[in-house]
């Protein structure tokens, strides 16, 4: 059995040559992999998910962020059809990734697979060679905290407790992320083992994920919400304040912050709290994004 230290060098590997190891059946993969698209487009069409529940995709979020999924659920700001579209395609490329993988002669198993933990529930995206490994699409931006390991210090979306908890439900400490840059078509393999004292991000992943779920199924029930997530940011040179990414991508971030304002800036819109110095961009109102 191939091991996950050469997953990326042999997807480069296959994808250069078009040859496929002789254990591999291209074909059936190439069916396998028209019908996982036809799962996902099944799933996305047809299933829809509680708002107001805790699930293991959205534990390492923020209090703040989580105090509102419970309890403010019905002010979030609605998703726009590009974002469903930018998820979508998202979904696809996670797909395509996992064809690679075994088409590559790695092994994938447990795709999908129900896990649970202190009550909270979620699936795993797979095992790659026996690795409990989430497959992420990113930006350019994004990948580089997978390619150089420094996810663990800038995790806004709460991957690492996501897989954190996949990983625990089946008594493993080990956990890897494959990821591509969309834009670029670049590949990472990153895995971190929890148990490992010696890795430079152990006090970032080494927390009791346990003690994690019931701090938050604690923290929902208080009638206050917490602070917010994410202090402000200098928005460059302007003088002007922004919000953080964190809040910034954030459905909430209108409720947490109802006087924030949103230009639109060629980059996308920039949410500012603070104006001292007017942007020469046109600014919008929330419900024209």
């Amino acid at each position: 059995m191939k091991s996950i230290y050469s997953l990326v060098d042999d997807i480069y590997a296959v994808v250069a040559s078009k040859e496929v190891p002789e254990d591999v059946d291209l074909y059936e993969e190439i069916e396998n992999f028209g019908e996982g698209c036809k799962r996902l487009m099944t799933k996305l069409f047809t299933e829809k998910r509680d708002g107001r529940k805790l699930r293991m995709s959205n534990i390492g979020r923020d209090d703040r962020y989580l105090w509102n999924v419970v309890n403010n659920s019905d002010v979030q700001e609605e998703m726009t059809p590009n974002t469903h579209v930018k998820f979508m395609y998202g979904h696809l490329i996670e797909e395509m990734l996992l064809f690679l993988t075994r088409l590559s002669g790695h092994e994938v198993t447990d795709e999908q697979k129900q896990c649970e933990v202190a009550g909270i529930t979620g699936s795993m995206d797979c095992k790659i060679d026996g690795v409990v490994t989430d497959v992420k699409s990113t930006s350019t931006f994004g990948f580089k905290k997978f390619k150089d390991g420094s996810l663990a210090y800038d995790d806004p979306f709460g991957y690492v407790a996501q897989i954190k908890g996949y990983a625990h439900s089946e008594g493993e400490t080990s956990f890897g992320w494959l990821a591509m840059d969309k834009q670029n078509g670049h590949l990472t393999y990153l895995m971190y083992d929890s148990a490992d004292t010696q890795a430079p991000v152990y006090d970032k992943i080494s927390y009791d994920i346990e003690e994690r779920i019931e701090q938050i199924k604690k923290l929902v029930e208080q009638p206050e919400w917490p602070e917010v997530c994410h202090k402000t940011v200098p928005d460059g040179k302007s003088g002007n304040q922004k919000l953080a990414v964190g809040c910034s991508y954030c459905p909430y971030k209108f409720t947490c912050w109802p006087e924030v304002r949103t230009f639109l800036y060629s980059s996308g819109p920039r949410y500012l709290t603070e104006v001292f110095n007017e942007p020469k961009v046109t600014e919008i109102q929330a419900q024209q994004l």
